[in-house]
């Protein structure tokens, strides 16, 4: 695992420790930051479920404004912190649920990353408490990365998915843009 692009590209990433952790894929991360290389500049970057860190830290690395790491699993935050190790920007961990980590949120985000365990079921829980808490910006975006077979509802609209193999990024924001 690797920094694609940006200030810390080439950036050795430590890799996840247990099989549970499923780190975003180079190929779909530069699909991902290709398709959003024009909006990452200056945003603010939620990477829920962020794991190993590594599409926040992506995210830093092509100057993102800010970027807030969130995952229940302490092995993830540790891992997320060594992975931000010599990193500068404004950057935060928390440790929480998302439930927990939504619900104390006082900003709102212009990207908001999603990759929960495939088979948590929490999609539409997590879509429906950042429509509810106005968590994304005016003009903000979320991208969901799940796999292929995976149907859930969204309260926001779909104006883009991009099939990688056996994944898929689903890209929405309040309107199709």
């Amino acid at each position: 695992m690797r920094v694609i692009s940006g200030k810390y590209k080439g950036k050795i990433l430590k890799s996840p420790f247990s099989d549970n952790i499923r780190p975003t894929g180079d190929k779909v991360k530069q699909g991902l930051f290709t398709k959003l290389q024009f909006f990452v500049q200056g945003a603010r970057v939620l990477d829920l479920f962020c794991g190993s860190g590594a599409l926040g830290i992506e995210a830093l690395s092509r100057e993102a404004k800010r970027v807030v790491f969130v995952d229940k699993d302490r092995r993830s935050i540790s891992l997320t912190k060594q992975n931000l190790t010599g990193m500068t920007g404004d950057f935060k961990v928390i440790n929480a649920p998302f439930g927990v980590a939504l619900d104390g949120m006082k900003e709102q985000f212009d990207l908001i990353l999603i990759d929960p365990p495939y088979a948590s079921g929490v999609y539409e829980d997590v879509l429906n408490k950042i429509f509810n808490s106005k968590l994304l910006s005016n003009n903000g975006i979320i991208v969901c990365e799940h796999p292929n077979e995976l149907k859930f509802c969204t309260p926001f609209e779909v104006f883009d998915t991009k099939r990688y193999g056996t994944v898929t990024l689903t890209f929405m924001s309040y309107e199709k843009n």
